[in-house]
This record gives C-alpha cells, structure tokens and sequence, in this order.
C-alpha cells in the first residue's frame, strides 16, 4: 500500500510537471504586478471547501452508523487528499482502509461513502455550472452532456436491477469472481447514500463547499493588472473544467481542467491568454496541489499511528 502510494504520486506529478512546464517557463514574467493576497486567499477558500466536506463526511459516516473520534475522523478525511490525483479522485478510498487500519471498521462499510462524496461533488458542481449557464450562456452544450452523463450514472444508482446485473457481468471472469459479493455489498451502501433526500442533503453542503473554490478562481484572475471577471462567470468556468476533468477519469483531470479553464478564460473576452495560463496554474496550485501537500503530510501521521498500534508492523501500515 505504502509503495503504491507514493509510486501514484511521483508518476502523477511527473505528468504534471511535462503538462506544464512550457507555461512554468514564462511563468515569472507573467506574474509581474499579480497581487499575492489573492493566492493566500485560495488557499484559505479551499481550507474552507476542506471543512464543509468533512463536515458531509461526518454526516455520512453517522448514517453509516460508523463512530470514530473526530480527531480521528479529521485525519483520515484529510489524508485521503493526498490521492485526490488519482482518476476520478477514487484513490480517496484509502480512507476506507485507514478506518480499517485504525478502528476495525469494515472497507465495505465506508468504501459507499468515499463514492458518494464524488457523486454528490459533482452534482454540486453541475448545479453550480447551471447557474452560471443560465446568467451568462457560456458553453451550455458541455455543461448539458455533462448532466446527461450524471444524470444516467444517478438512474442507474436508483435502478439496482441493472446495476446489479452490471456488477454480475464483469465479476464473470474467473479471477474477479471474489469480488463479486462485496462489490453487491458496496453497491447497496452506495444506493442508499444517494436516495433523493440524502443526495439532496449531501448536495446542499457541497454547492457552497466548491463555490469556495470558484471564488478562489475569481480572485486570482482579478489579481493580475487589468484583468477582470466577474464571479458568476468564474464560477461556470471552474466548475465545468473541474467536471470535464473528473469525467475524463485521467489523474486528477490533468490537462482536461487546466486547458478547459484557460480556453474559456480567453473566449469570456478580456482575460490575455498569458493571464489565463497563470492564472489556470496558481489556481491548481492552491486547490488540487495543495490539498495533495496538505493530504501526504496527513496520511504520513496515519501511517505513522498504525505503525504504532498493537499488533501493528511499519510493513502492514504501508
């Protein structure tokens, strides 16, 4: 686990890295005159997107009738940031295995809610990119394939005859078979996670959670001298990028959301296309990089505490 771990998160930043290095070149020219309290600033906004979401993450674990201390909770809630570079963030279900590790918690019972916070993440984020669709009109065909895509994962969320049949079907294979019954298992959880009410709850907590983030976004264009845009256009832009990202299932939606912010920065009007790089790359920095940093330091402290638990090897916490 350990190795994985770490061998997920140099090959990812190695891909970053080749992504962006012809931008990072002019990068210091670019910043001439960039206001940097509007980098502190979101850096504290995803801070704040961190709290609301484990505070949906507490809520889900109750209803899971999971119970952990909250200090507890808090760290293995923010070391599975340091997978959120993984494909559609799923590497987060490291948090299952930390509440395994720590307190004997079933995987199968906290796997569901691991899932059910991106479920929910993008419908807050969707519901954020129709908002910012109806005031300003920019890119409603990706923001439409985009729900018809959730929207048809949600259907087959709610229609558990097909979805069961689904998990059946690719279970077939003679060295899948195993995980079969907790793939059905997990299934179950997940579809109760996301029964209307719960979604709807879930989804609630999560709208202001990235509309942080997208205020974020707002204040480091407007940082740059000359640069303006206004927060309901930043909005649609951050959250479309980020969903376009997430459904390409690269890591971390490398490229996918970098390039779709910076093009759509340039098409809103008067953002230079050098300010759109810039500002494309010092909001990743404060948002997925920085949560990343924040997440590896968190779940070496994990590692560190089941290490030391009885029965525990520094072998077996890896």
């Amino acid at each position: 686990m350990r190795r994985f771990v770490w061998l997920a998160i140099i090959a990812v930043i190695g891909v970053a890295a080749a992504l962006m290095i012809g931008d990072a070149r002019d990068l210091p020219e670019r910043l001439v005159g960039f206001g940097w309290w509007a980098f502190a600033a979101a850096i504290a906004l995803s801070l704040a997107n961190y709290v609301v979401r484990f505070l949906r993450w507490q809520m889900y674990l109750r209803y899971q009738q999971v119970r952990v201390p909250v200090g507890s909770s808090a760290l293995v809630f923010g070391a599975g940031l340091s997978l959120a570079i993984t494909p559609a963030k799923l590497g987060e279900l490291v948090k299952s295995y930390l509440l395994r590790e720590l307190h004997g918690i079933p995987a199968t019972q906290t796997a569901p809610v691991v899932v059910a916070e991106r479920v929910t993440d993008l419908v807050a984020l969707l519901a954020l990119a129709v908002i910012g669709v109806a005031a300003y009109g920019i890119e409603p065909v990706l923001v439409i394939i985009a729900g018809g895509v959730i929207g048809f994962g949600l259907l087959m969320l709610a229609w558990p005859r097909p979805a069961r049949a689904l998990i059946d079907l690719v279970t077939t294979p003679k060295f899948s078979r195993r995980f079969r019954a907790p793939m059905q298992e997990m299934y179950g959880g997940l579809a109760s996670l996301c029964r209307p009410q719960l979604l709807s709850l879930a989804t609630l907590i999560a709208i202001p959670s990235w509309a942080c983030e997208c205020i974020g976004f707002a204040l480091i264009v407007n940082a740059f001298p000359g640069a303006h845009v206004e927060v309901g256009l930043a909005m649609v832009i951050y959250a479309a990028s980020t969903i376009a990202g997430a459904l390409s299932f690269l890591p971390g939606g490398l490229g996918v959301t970098e390039g779709g912010m910076a093009i759509l920065l340039v098409r809103s009007g008067n953002i230079p296309e050098a300010v759109a790089l810039a500002a494309t790359l010092l909001i990743r920095l404060a948002t997925l990089w920085f949560g990343v940093l924040l997440g590896v330091v968190l779940l070496t402290i994990a590692r560190g505490k089941i290490a030391k638990l009885p029965g525990k090897s520094a072998a077996s916490a890896g």
